[in-house]
């Protein structure tokens, strides 16, 4: 019996050191992949006959720079947090094209809001030195990126171009910035 509580008592014991260990604060990598990879599959190609309305939006690649190593510095992580928050706003009309896989978009909207919930935390520990600069930068993009939509009155021709550059961004977070994201049984 006193071994019964012994193993009980151990076996609680690790259970609780373990689920109180704390947790990374770092956007999931396979969850940036998986969105863009959404993103890419909901519509197919860039349509032909959107060409027309196609325009140049400069990417603010500096919101994303490291400083010196492959990791981020806190306001680089909050820059990737804002781009995510950015993604769901423009996500949150009711005017999204009919033409796209709906189940696709819906899962889409569904892990960016995810990521979102989870990666909060990386707001408390900003490093404000260079934040201004790489903010300034996305809410230039994304103030383009909305107005190409205002602009065109939501038609599915815009917001194949909004696809074509949210596709670009997240992208180039898991090229240039894969390194900073927290990735499981990575190999």
């Amino acid at each position: 019996m006193a071994i019964q509580i012994i193993i009980w008592m151990s076996a609680f014991l690790c259970l609780v050191q373990v689920l109180s260990m704390p947790m990374p604060c770092q956007l999931k990598g396979q969850l940036v992949r998986t969105t863009q990879n959404l993103l890419r599959d909901m519509g197919g190609h860039f349509p032909v006959e959107c060409l027309q309305d196609n325009v140049f939006m400069e990417f603010p690649a500096t919101a994303f720079a490291t400083s010196g190593g492959p990791q981020l510095s806190s306001s680089g992580a909050k820059a990737l947090y804002e781009t995510l928050k950015n993604i769901d706003t423009l996500f949150g009309t009711d005017e999204l094209p009919t033409m796209w896989d709906q189940q696709k978009l819906e899962y889409f909207q569904n892990i960016v809001y995810r990521q979102i919930e989870e990666s909060k935390c990386m707001m408390s520990s900003v490093d404000t030195s260079d934040y201004p600069i790489r903010a300034e930068g996305l809410k230039t993009y994304f103030g383009n990126i909305a107005a190409v939509l205002k602009e065109k009155n939501f038609s599915y021709c815009a917001w194949e171009v909004v696809r074509k550059e949210l596709l670009y961004t997240l992208e180039f977070i898991l090229k240039h910035n894969s390194d900073s994201l927290l990735w499981s049984n990575r190999t």
